[in-house]
């Protein structure tokens, strides 16, 4: 079998392999700024919407699908291929859908959107009600799409590729016909679209958003998103500058909670996680299980009081407005960030949770940047023309459109620019070559 893995695919994530066989236009983001958390006003006709995931399903993709299109009004529906609605994904995130794909065979979507990810896609492929409920969505002209290597080893063997111009993860491109074959982020052709990898997912979300509820709502959802900001904007910027080094592999925990940001969740250990970072989900609530600010489940590797237990190099914090409060309200995740600043070890957060490190007195003397709702109430000094601040052992990030680029900083931090640049160029994310 031949094996195609991304670069610094760490064990746990399933690589790029060669399934066993079977008998353009580029649309780039506009400029993003409100509101991460914002929900647009839903359109007067709710648009029905399936997002199927199995094991090995690329988190991130379905994630952001779901995460997107549920801000933009639809009624999404994950849906599990699996015997159980618990499904592990290339990347070691436990994620739980909404129903079985079973009971969604006789319902009419305006969409499916398939996530990629291996060895998700073979999954989706082998299933039958899924191929039935896809065949009929495009025999019927409704939307369909597929993301990563969905396209070249989902819709390829289902013949739905036949006509449309495809585009797909680079690792597969060489199994789409050549002729049909195109290297756009998002490629349109006629009902199908298509994309190529993590990194472009908010493209193909945007997209589906622009085709279900017009270009109006699509722009909408992009301020919301704050998917590209301002390309004025620096991706990082260094202060008091100190090494990030260690003679082992870095440990980092990610507290999470009941309406914790999923995207950010989910973006944060996908990407750390592909190099070779052990990422620790821990939820501060009762449950290992959290439900996220839009109503996705995770399920956490540990609940807060096994994660104390061990020490991190760096502990992040996810945004969304509730989910930041649930957090700060952990007795004991307080007390890992007082001892995580007294030991100099490093700490920091995206989004909302900024605010939350305020009030815990960890970013005094500091600088910092945050989603532009609560800049204001930050009293540390705010570096606002930068994604990403990192200040000795602290590092802070504007929101959802800036996450990639913050975990990236992170594993630059960590191992150097080149790793990074291998994990941005394995998502199919734009990054400096230098």
């Amino acid at each position: 079998m031949a094996t195609r893995p991304p670069p610094y695919l760490p064990a746990r994530c399933a690589p790029y392999s060669r399934p066993p066989p079977l008998c353009s236009v580029a649309r780039a983001t506009a400029p993003l700024s409100a509101a991460a958390t914002a929900v647009s006003s839903p359109p007067s006709t709710t648009k029905k919407v399936l997002v199927p995931i199995a094991m090995g399903t690329e988190e991130m993709e379905a994630v952001i699908l779901a995460g997107v299109l549920r801000r933009a009004g639809a009624d999404v529906t994950l849906a599990s291929v699996e015997d159980e609605l618990e499904v592990e994904a290339s990347c070691g995130t436990h994620i739980v859908a909404d129903k079985p794909i079973a009971a969604c065979a006789d319902q009419v979507f305006d969409l499916v959107a398939l996530p990629g990810g291996m060895p998700g896609s073979v999954r989706l492929r082998d299933n039958e009600i899924l191929q039935s409920i896809t065949v009929r969505q495009a025999e019927e002209k409704r939307l369909y799409g597929a993301i990563c290597a969905a396209p070249a080893i989902v819709l390829m063997p289902w013949g739905l590729h036949r006509g449309k111009k495809v585009t797909c993860h680079p690792s597969f491109i060489g199994d789409l016909p050549t002729f049909r074959a195109v290297e756009s982020n998002v490629q349109i052709s006629g009902e199908l679209t298509t994309s190529r990898g993590p990194g472009t997912t908010f493209q193909f979300a945007l997209s589906f958003v622009k085709q279900l509820f017009g270009p109006h709502a699509a722009e909408d959802m992009e301020s919301t998103l704050m998917a590209q900001i301002d390309a004025d904007l620096e991706r990082s910027t260094e202060v008091n500058k100190v090494e990030w080094s260690f003679d082992h592999n870095p440990q980092v925990l990610i507290p999470i909670a009941n309406g914790s940001e999923e995207m950010e969740i989910i973006m944060l250990a996908d990407i750390l996680r592909r190099a070779n970072i052990n990422v620790v989900l821990a939820s501060v609530e009762k449950s290992k299980t959290i439900v996220g600010s839009q109503r996705m489940e995770i399920v956490a590797d540990k609940c807060i009081l096994g994660a104390s237990e061990s020490k991190y190099d760096l502990i992040i914090l996810p945004g969304g407005p509730a989910g930041a409060e649930r957090l700060h309200k952990s007795k004991i995740l307080q007390k890992l960030l007082k001892e995580q600043k007294q030991a100099c070890r490093i700490y920091g957060g995206v989004s909302y949770s900024p605010l939350i490190l305020q009030r815990q007195g960890l970013l005094q003397d500091k600088k910092a940047t945050a989603h532009p709702d609560i800049v204001n109430q930050l009293t540390c000094q705010v570096i606002d023309r930068s994604k990403v601040v990192i200040d000795g052992n602290l590092i802070t990030g504007k929101g959802l459109g800036t996450v990639i680029d913050f975990s990236l900083a992170i594993i630059r931090k960590f191992f150097g620019h080149r790793r990074a640049k291998l994990v941005a160029n394995g998502i199919v994310f734009d990054y400096p070559n230098s």
